[in-house]
């Protein structure tokens, strides 16, 4: 099953704060991993259950997915992903 992506506003301040080449890398595994198989990612717990996360390196994706869409809501290192 094919999912949409699509991102929320936030993102792309993520996304700038990373150089291009990691930002490239990251983007090209969102496409073409997480819209064919969203559903396959773990699910968080805690104050993040619901949610789902992705690893590319020492970064991590996190979203959710919703019907046919996979809604991006964070990109950032693992050491400050999960604060607030």
């Amino acid at each position: 099953m094919a999912f949409n992506v699509k991102y929320k506003k936030s993102v792309a301040r993520d996304i700038g704060r990373l150089d291009k080449k990691e930002a490239r890398r990251i983007l090209d595994k969102i496409e073409k991993d997480l819209s064919e198989r969203a559903e396959s990612y773990p699910a968080l717990k805690g104050e993040f259950a619901g949610l789902r996360k992705m690893r590319v390196g020492d970064y991590r994706i996190i979203f959710t997915v919703m019907d046919k869409d996979v809604l991006i809501l964070r990109i950032g290192h693992r050491r400050e992903i999960y604060k607030k």
